[in-house]
């Protein structure tokens, strides 16, 4: 795992405040590749290329980054694991191309001189990568399917910029400190920022399965999806034989661990106990007689203490087991991982993802993590319940539907359960999604702000974004998919794992598996009113211990809403959320606590508003 940075400058530009952006920013991001450090330029000073480097294939100098192909007219820079790149090495030896290192690099580098930008087809793995055709005279980005790397841009003054982390623009004064307001909008509601929006004004990300070419000579940005997850559907009339279906799934399961196993480091587990990590663990074990698994534990909350579920999997398996018991967590950790993210994301959880990554990299340089299954096939917590809704609420009349969900709007308190649920009614379960995980609604998000938020866009926006002409659970689990995972659940493993100078992997996002899991897996097989992860399940009961405890949601987590009952948690959000500067209204917070003290679910609503806060006072940002 690496940073990667590069700009193309105009003519007129001061090179020297550029030339520091450049190297200034490399060293911002030092977590991501403490092993090595490369900064290049050519082409009179106007084009530059960094890179941290984070050493995984092939250890030595050949892999240093900005690296050049063999007839040195294209350069590269590159973050992640291509896990196809030996079949591709192969390939591209036939073609009779040659290579100088053993690194999945080169490789990129000799597929886009074979195939040009198709070369995005032949890729496997997870990418964010900008290559300079100096021929072409242009600059070719491109970021992987599921978005498990990031890659932020920004085109400002006729100069073109693209780095890693978004902490590189915002750290320097040659970008604005605006904040951008539709951006923030959705934060608000949902939690975190979808597509290429991004929350600082003049810079976007490039979303998942996208690619990017800038023209230097015309100044021109053309974008483009080379991969839909649209073209994979399944009729839910289709004859599927559950048993080939389980074969097949763990074929592609074992081959996939198999691959991300390829390091030439140490590569350990992440286990939580849950069926996720446990079925990774298993193949990992398959394939190695020395696999670590790691987790994560509260002894003095064992509601959310995962560790016997773990420990039972370790055994059963012979891993050598390793364990952190998270007690009493030092609060400036949230600032610390504030302006880690960059970017924020409503999600307390990226606090036990931090502390074990943190352990992990003790033992080994690479892990592999259980994320995606949810989305994939069907798990979250909202899919049966959504799914009883959508059955039972077509036998009462739309217009009290509507009337209940105004009502809960008007007239129930924000974190009272059940309240998002019935605003849900009104929505046209035909074609739409509920916006059930909403964090502030809209008529909370214009009393919360004053003066921001003058219309609403995040409701908007998430109705673009939802698929169509599929059937309601495709709908959730696509939704999922192409938002929530790579803008919360894919962004906190990354930053979290990255600042430790830790890699992870998520071998259920190989792109076979996405493919299996949306072209071959019928909805029956996900999730039904009472029960979620259907086809996984019987593959657990197939390869996991007797005893393994199926209806378990797990996941690395923290009991937030007890530690802000009272104590030095409580202090610490109040503390934030009171200040004087605070852009948040104080009557809000006010109810916001009151709710929680009565039991009403506002733990996280909390956490996002200390977090962005924080990150705004970090980072200079204005409204």
């Amino acid at each position: 795992m690496c940073a990667i940075i590069g700009c193309v400058l105009n003519s007129k530009s001061n090179s020297k405040d550029y030339f520091n952006w450049l190297a200034q920013g490399a060293d911002l991001m030092a977590h991501r590749g403490p092993d090595d450090k490369g900064i290049w330029w050519c082409d009179n000073d106007q084009v530059g290329l960094g890179h941290r480097r984070l050493s995984i294939i092939d250890l030595s100098s050949l892999g240093k980054q900005p690296m050049d192909n063999t007839f040195k007219n294209l350069t590269i820079v590159f973050n992640g694991e291509i896990y196809n790149y030996k079949e591709l090495r192969h390939t591209l030896i036939e073609k009779g191309h040659h290579f100088n290192s053993l690194t999945d690099t080169e490789v990129i580098l000799n597929a886009y001189q074979e195939w040009g930008t198709d070369c995005l087809s032949k890729l496997s793995g997870m990418f964010a990568f900008t290559i300079y055709d100096k021929k072409k005279k242009f600059f070719f980005c491109a970021r992987d399917r599921a978005g498990e790397k990031p890659f932020f841009y920004s085109f400002l003054n006729d100069n073109f910029f693209f780095a890693s982390e978004l902490k590189v623009f915002l750290k320097s004064n040659l970008f604005s400190k605006k904040i951008n307001h539709k951006a923030m909008d959705c934060y608000l509601a949902y939690g975190y920022i979808p597509g290429e929006l991004c929350i600082a004004k003049d810079i976007k990300k490039l979303p998942p399965a996208h690619a990017l070419i800038f023209d230097i000579d015309k100044k021109i940005i053309k974008t483009w999806k080379y991969w839909e997850l649209s073209k994979f559907k399944i009729s839910e009339n289709f004859d599927t034989n559950v048993d080939d279906l389980i074969d097949e799934f763990e074929i592609l399961l074992e081959d996939s661990v198999k691959k991300q196993l390829v390091a030439d480091v140490p590569v350990g587990v992440l286990l939580s106990g849950g069926v996720d990590s446990s079925l990774i663990a298993t193949m990992a074990a398959r394939t190695s007689q020395k696999i670590k698994t790691f987790t994560v534990g509260f002894e003095k909350f064992k509601e959310v203490d995962e560790r016997n579920h773990a420990r039972l999997i370790a055994n059963s398996l012979g891993t050598e087991h390793l364990e952190i018991e998270a007690g009493d967590i030092n609060l400036d950790l949230i600032k610390k991982l504030a302006y880690q993210y960059d970017e924020p994301i409503a999600d307390s959880s990226m606090i036990p993802t931090y502390l074990v990554s943190s352990l992990v990299k003790k033992h080994c340089k690479v892990a592999l993590g259980g994320d995606g299954g949810d989305e994939l096939f069907g798990g979250y917590k909202h899919y049966d319940k959504l799914l009883w809704r959508n059955k039972y609420s077509k036998w009462i009349p739309k217009k009290i539907r509507k009337l209940t969900s105004k009502f809960s709007h008007d007239f129930l308190p924000i974190g009272f359960r059940g309240r998002n649920w019935l605003q849900s009614l009104a929505s046209e379960i035909n074609f739409e999604l509920p916006l059930i995980p909403t964090f502030f609604d809209s008529k909370t998000r214009h009393e919360l702000v004053k003066d921001l938020i003058q219309t609403t866009m995040a409701e908007s926006i998430f109705k673009d974004r939802t698929p169509k002409n599929i059937n309601f659970l495709e709908r959730l689990t696509r939704m999922d998919f192409e938002n929530y995972l790579p803008e919360d659940i894919l962004v906190k493993v990354d930053r979290a794992s990255m600042l430790n100078s830790l890699e992870i992997r998520s071998p259920l996002l190989d792109q076979k598996i996405i493919e299996f899991a949306f072209g071959k897996v019928s909805s029956s097989l996900k999730a039904n009113t009472h029960e979620r992860k259907i086809l996984l399940k019987k593959i657990t009961k197939k390869i996991l211990p007797a005893e393994f405890n199926q209806k378990r949601k797990q996941g690395f987590a923290i009991p937030l809403s007890n530690w802000l009952r009272s104590g030095t948690w409580r202090n610490f959000f109040e503390e934030i959320l009171f200040q004087n500067d605070c852009i948040f209204e104080k009557n809000i917070i006010n109810k916001l606590f009151y709710g929680l003290d009565r039991g009403y679910s506002n733990s996280e609503r909390l956490f996002s508003l200390v977090l962005f806060e924080i990150w705004r006072r970090e980072y200079k940002m204005v409204l």
